[in-house]
C-alpha cells in the first residue's frame, strides 16, 4: 500500500499552554499534550514565555520566538523529547 506525503504529514491546527503543559490540536482532530519540562529551553522558560507559542511551517512546527525554540509536531506525536520525565519525590 502506497501513501502520499499528505497522508503521512502530521500538522497542528492550534497550540496552547496550560499549567506548563503544551497542548497541540492536530488537523485530524486529535489533541495531545506534553510537559514543557521535557525540553530544556521550555523547562527554563517563564509561564509568560511559554504562552507565546505559535505555529510555523503550516502547522508542522511549534515556535517560541523569544526562546529561539522550534519543536516539530511530528516529533511530539512520535514521543521524541529531549529530557526524561521528572521523577516524583
Amino acid at each position: 500500500m502506497n501513501s502520499t506525503a499528505a497522508e503521512t504529514e502530521v500538522l497542528a491546527s492550534r497550540a496552547w499552554v496550560d499549567r506548563r503543559t503544551v497542548f497541540v490540536e492536530l488537523t485530524d482532530g486529535r489533541q495531545l499534550g506534553f510537559p514543557a519540562d521535557r525540553f530544556e529551553r521550555l523547562a527554563n522558560a517563564t509561564n509568560e514565555q511559554l504562552q507565546k507559542v505559535t505555529l510555523r511551517l503550516n502547522g508542522a512546527a511549534l515556535r517560541w520566538e523569544e526562546l529561539d525554540e522550534d519543536i516539530t509536531v511530528k516529533g511530539v506525536v512520535a514521543g521524541r523529547f529531549q529530557l526524561p520525565l521528572p521523577v516524583a519525590a
